[in-house]
């Protein structure tokens, strides 16, 4: 089973952009912590990438067709802009879960709207680092049925 891991816009400044928010875990953190995580699932294979643009982006959901056999993605701030992102979710026809690592809706109001949202199978919220784990966990239950 191999999982595409995918990253938008800032999150590769994780750890000093706004640590009262995200904390001071890096992307770098994360990326171990669900390698380390994935190894107690047999033949699990994570892949990770993250842009700053939306159109990289969307290009990598793309390659992702035949390639992986689902998508753990934070959108971050592409999460409330991007139909792209999200026509291209639903077009590579892969399950995909949404992660954020704040609680999106207890933050600002525009932030509450999840554009990509509706394109996943779910979406998971509010737990730091550990949104990355519930998510990469529930996609693989979800790819075992």
């Amino acid at each position: 089973m191999k999982i595409l891991v995918l990253n938008g816009p800032n999150l590769n400044l994780l750890g000093e952009r706004e640590p009262e928010i995200y904390g001071y875990t890096t992307l770098k953190d994360i990326e171990n912590e669900i390698l380390e995580y994935s190894k107690a699932f047999e033949g699990v294979e994570i892949d990770f990438f993250q842009s700053n643009h939306e159109g990289e982006i969307v290009d990598k959901i793309q390659a992702a067709k035949g390639v992986y056999d689902g998508i753990v993605i934070n959108p971050a701030a592409y999460t409330h802009t991007s139909v792209a992102i999200a026509d291209a979710i639903k077009a590579v026809n892969l399950p995909a879960v949404e992660i954020h690592l704040s609680n999106i809706n207890s933050r600002e109001d525009f932030r509450k709207k999840s554009i990509t949202a509706s394109s996943c199978i779910g979406q998971i919220s509010g737990f730091g680092k550990n949104s990355y784990l519930a998510g990469l966990y529930c996609l693989i239950k979800y790819l075992e049925k």
